[in-house]
């Protein structure tokens, strides 16, 4: 014999010796009678033994079918535990991400991005774990998350013309994939109007203002802006909501940043703050990984997601992607 029998003509071999013919045996296996036949046939040829005896009543094992029977179970067996093996292991090997979440999953899509990925191919398995922008990039940086959302300003040179091309932060550490641009407005009580409507950034630090954690993005955005002007503003309440940042600047005593997209529906309806008319931080809401990550199969994966979850047609930076990351602009 100069290969192992199939599995296919094993089974067969096992349900004719069980059944005692051919036409139940085909009924068992949901094959048809001539399908069998031919297995039994092959399967005696390779072996070069007659493995049954043909009676007008039906099949009975001969002593070398009797002989090989019990080995044929084994085999079949062993087929099947390789088979359960392989699919078990197939199923550990499901693709896995964890991912950092920033503010609220309807404005970085959240949703979409993971359904993207559990129903892709890979199957890939998502773990989700919310923060605030910096600590999802230290995380990122330390290897307890593979992706994150990441808010930071969008470079001078590209405000003009923005570009969706990936570029580097800190000193090519980290990749980012800009998915949205879009503005933090400063807002106010109804009763300041006068303290910052036609005022720059310079005349603004001189105000109390809202605290946000250390390692928010809006923490980060204005101590760039206010830094070199030379002291950081008084900060006379904390809070790490986003909509409460606006409940405080209407009871009278902060300044605040808020994103344009959260302002748009109160500004329809009467309301208790005013937009500062000359200041602004454009900004992009990217994914974030580490540069020597970049094309591991499960990143690269889910920046491809990303990317056609927001419908950003994937660009490459150019020498001069790298930059810093601080951007004010006066309007």
């Amino acid at each position: 014999m100069s290969e192992l029998p199939r599995t296919q003509a094993l089974r067969c071999f096992i349900t004719v010796a069980r059944e005692g013919t051919v036409s139940r045996a085909a009924s068992v296996l949901k094959l048809t009678q001539p399908a069998v036949s031919l297995q039994l046939k092959a399967l005696e040829e390779s072996t070069g033994l007659q493995l049954f005896n043909r009676t007008p009543s039906g099949f009975t094992l001969t002593e070398a079918g009797a002989a090989l029977l019990p080995l044929a179970h084994k085999a079949v067996a062993a087929a099947s535990d390789f088979k359960a093996t392989a699919d078990s292991l197939k199923e550990a090997q499901r693709g896995t991400l964890r991912v950092g979440t920033i503010l609220d999953p309807e404005f970085t899509r959240l949703g979409p991005f993971v359904r993207s990925l559990a129903t892709s191919a890979q199957r890939t398995e998502v773990f989700l774990r919310h923060g605030v922008s910096d600590d999802v990039l230290a995380q990122v940086g330390r290897g307890e998350l593979d992706v994150g959302y990441y808010v930071d300003a969008t470079p001078a040179d590209q405000l003009a013309h923005h570009s969706f091309a990936e570029r580097s932060i800190e000193d090519g550490r980290f990749v980012l994939a800009p998915l949205l641009s879009y503005d933090y407005r400063v807002i106010a009580p109804i009763g300041w109007s006068d303290k910052v409507m036609g005022k720059d950034w310079g005349e603004l630090a001189q105000l109390p203002w809202l605290a946000t954690p250390m390692h928010s993005g809006h923490r980060r955005l204005l101590d760039d802006i206010f830094r070199p002007l030379g002291a950081l503003p008084k900060r006379v309440a904390f809070t790490d909501q986003e909509e409460a940042m606006i409940d405080f600047v209407e009871s009278g005593i902060c300044l605040s940043l808020a994103r344009d997209v959260v302002l748009a529906p109160r500004l329809a309806r009467p309301r208790h703050f005013v937009v500062a008319d000359r200041v602004k931080i454009t900004c992009d809401l990217s994914l974030a990984c580490l540069a020597a990550r970049r094309h591991e199969p499960a990143i690269a994966q889910a920046f491809a997601a990303v990317r056609a979850v927001w419908n950003v047609k994937p660009a490459v930076a150019g020498a001069g992607a790298a930059r810093t990351r601080k951007v004010a602009k006066n309007v």
